[in-house]
């Protein structure tokens, strides 16, 4: 709960962000301002910037002031519940920015550990609490991803935010089934964002509390559409759910495993690919993305394996 503003608990399936990037590497604020304003129309549960997708890393402090102003002017002016990613590998540039986050009427605001150096257990909670206490009351979401430096196991996790009051809620990655029940017994009364392609599975299990969804990516009117249907009929969704797996592995995962793209790049394709919005798939230099050609030629496939995200 939002000390600030008493809004409700985060749920459901939440878009990301991606920023519209030009030739000359600037942010085309239009076509984000359009993009925005399409993800509210879809209807999905909420809107977050600045997670790895977002290029959180590649972004100047006033680009990322420009980006929080509207993200929040756009979501307040329709009700649209929305989260603030702060994340920065530095560690007084990212508290520096949930400060700034916490002048807003977010949700939540997402933080990641520190990133050049590993930080210990002890480490971590000291950055937590600092960043909480800069929070001022706004609940924290700690972004543990398989890319970071130190990936914490659920029982590391628990030790952490146990210690950290603030912290509402994780987002993390999933795993089998011993992964959930350690999940069950360390990270009870978080709210756990788990992968938007495991979705499913985490609802389920009666662990995830939503995702931070890359399926939002392909599609957020189909990604919400699928999120509610867990409710009444969740074989189907965990059929679902195989297929966009099925479609990940064949067709998205080898331009990461094969080519060496970004999890940013590939996020960027799944948006081409759904076609729903003014994206496209250019990431900020250095980073190389994937050809638009790409997209195109997977449209059709992803629209016949996937039928129901697209209507």
């Amino acid at each position: 709960m939002n000390a600030k503003t008493s809004q409700p608990a985060m749920r459901g399936n939440w878009a990301s962000l991606l920023l519209p990037i030009a030739a000359d590497d600037s942010i085309e604020f239009d076509k984000l301002s359009e993009e925005i304003d399409i993800l509210i129309e879809a209807g999905v549960d909420g809107i977050y910037s600045n997670g790895t997708a977002g290029e959180f890393h590649n972004q100047t402090e006033e680009e990322f002031d420009r980006i929080q102003a509207l993200l929040a002017e756009r979501c307040g002016a329709s009700s649209t519940p929305f989260v603030i990613g702060a994340c920065q590998p530095d560690p007084l540039i990212m508290l520096n920015r949930v400060r700034r986050a916490s002048e807003f009427d977010t949700l939540a605001i997402q933080v990641i550990l520190p990133d050049w150096w590993p930080l210990t257990d002890a480490e971590a909670i000291d950055f937590l609490s600092r960043a909480a206490e800069i929070a001022d009351g706004i609940p924290l979401i700690l972004y543990n991803p398989p890319h970071a430096k130190r990936v914490l196991t659920p029982k590391e996790l628990g030790a952490v935010c146990a210690a950290v009051p603030g912290i509402a809620g994780i987002k993390l990655a999933d795993g089998n089934s011993s992964w959930y029940a350690e999940v069950r017994q360390h990270l009870s009364g978080l709210s756990l964002f788990v992968p938007g392609h495991h979705l499913a599975t985490g609802t389920k299990e009666g662990v995830a509390a939503g995702s931070f969804s890359n399926v939002a990516c392909l599609s957020p009117r189909g990604a919400q559409t699928w999120t509610a249907s867990m409710r009444d009929d969740i074989d189907a969704a965990l059929d679902l759910e195989r297929r966009i797996c099925a479609f990940m592995d064949r067709h998205i995962v080898p331009f990461r495993q094969n080519h060496g793209y970004s999890n940013a790049a590939l996020d960027k394709l799944l948006s081409a690919i759904g076609n729903w919005g003014p994206v496209g798939t250019r990431l900020r230099f250095p980073y190389r993305s994937i050809d638009a050609s790409e997209a195109v030629r997977l449209r059709s496939i992803a629209m016949s394996e996937l039928h129901e995200l697209f209507y």
